[in-house]
């Protein structure tokens, strides 16, 4: 799968800026993000790219006093456990509980859950403040034997914190091959099985389940359209952990919970991004 890179220069450069423009690329399908001096890289799927929906985007960019210009090449296929190290991937150390790390770092603290993840051309790490939110989520639920889906699996971080923690069998869903293929090698990477990887969408979940948990780190749009099908596939009592948009969407996702059934019960935030928790 093709992907292009987009290099944005910001000015200012702040991480305000940065946050809400990696936000409104999400909305027109941007996936990854990555700072650089000057602005941040951003990697859309080839085939996704519709330049006149970004022109937009740009247009009506909510601060009116920033400046974005931007680049872009094919981005090639190539080794990005290197790229990462290059750009000084850092473990993540949520206190003792949880340490996120790749096979590349040395001298990893010790922690009650040990996670290793090699990214590729798959990003999803754990450092995004969305996959953090829902780390700590995880962290403070009970998953023992329960079923758990990974909507939007990317690395499969998640999914595997969740079999870690006793889900008793999870699936792990993503649009990319990309990110089945490295799913599936992080999986072997931390010596797991019960977590069943596949390429899909929303639609892709009419077989599967139903879900203890559902947990779908997307974008705020992505959410919207396909909340109900999530809803669909869960038990009664089940848990909907949904991030990847900004503190001020909360009302829009959780009018839309209401709306189909579900029943928000809280959220958590972090630098303006947020999770909401919500239960069938």
């Amino acid at each position: 799968m093709k992907y292009l890179q987009f290099n944005f220069r910001t000015s200012p450069c702040t991480e305000v800026v940065n946050d809400i423009l990696s936000a409104t690329l999400a909305d027109v399908g941007f996936e990854s993000f990555m700072e650089q001096p000057g602005g941040i890289a951003a990697y859309i799927q080839k085939s996704l790219y519709d330049a006149e929906a970004l022109h937009q985007a740009l247009v009506h960019f909510p601060l009116p006093d920033a400046h974005i210009d931007y680049d872009f090449l094919e981005a090639e296929d190539r080794d990005w456990n290197e790229e990462w190290e290059r750009n000084f991937f850092q473990p993540i150390i949520i206190g003792n509980r949880c340490v996120v790390h790749s096979t590349f770092h040395h001298d990893v603290p010790k922690a009650e859950y040990d996670i290793t993840i090699d990214p590729q051309m798959a990003f999803g790490t754990g450092h995004h403040e969305t996959t953090g939110l829902i780390i700590n989520e995880l962290l403070d639920t009970d998953l023992t034997g329960r079923s758990v889906l990974d909507m939007g699996c990317g690395t499969s971080i998640l999914a595997i914190l969740a079999r870690m923690k006793g889900a008793v069998q999870c699936t792990a869903i993503d649009i990319d091959d990309w990110c089945v293929r490295n799913s599936l090698e992080n999986i072997r990477l931390n010596g797991l099985d019960h977590i069943e990887v596949s390429q899909g969408d929303a639609s892709s979940l009419a077989d599967k389940g139903p879900f203890d948990v559902v947990i779908a780190n997307i974008n705020r749009n992505i959410l919207l359209n396909d909340m109900h099908r999530y809803a669909d596939r869960m038990r009664q009592g089940a848990l909907l952990l949904m991030s990847g948009f900004y503190v001020d969407d909360i009302p829009l996702i959780e009018a839309e919970a209401r709306h189909i059934g579900l029943h928000p019960d809280g959220h958590r935030e972090q630098n303006r991004w947020a999770m909401v928790r919500c239960y069938r």
